[in-house]
């Protein structure tokens, strides 16, 4: 049976759930130094790693208007050389 997603204002927060993070390519960019700053220990850069990505796309599925240019951004993480594992 197919589920069907509905719109929930700010009136009626889902519990548990996270407020969408406002980025800016400018924040976007910020993190991916911090993430290279971090670069040399795995566990550390990959949890900001994971932790821009998911705010990303909390940023655009609130309607972020430069969601392109947030997700191309936030997916330059990819080029930062740590060592990556999921469990």
């Amino acid at each position: 049976m197919a589920r069907e997603i509905t719109h929930r204002d700010k009136s009626h927060p889902v519990p548990g759930s996270e407020e969408p993070v406002l980025l800016s390519v400018e924040d976007v960019a910020h993190r991916l130094a911090e993430i290279a700053h971090h670069q040399d220990d795995d566990e550390v850069a990959h949890g900001l790693e994971e932790q821009l990505h998911s705010d990303v796309l909390r940023a655009i599925a609130a309607g972020a208007p430069d969601a392109q240019i947030l997700a191309a951004a936030a997916l330059r993480s990819e080029t930062i050389d740590f060592a990556r594992w999921n469990a």
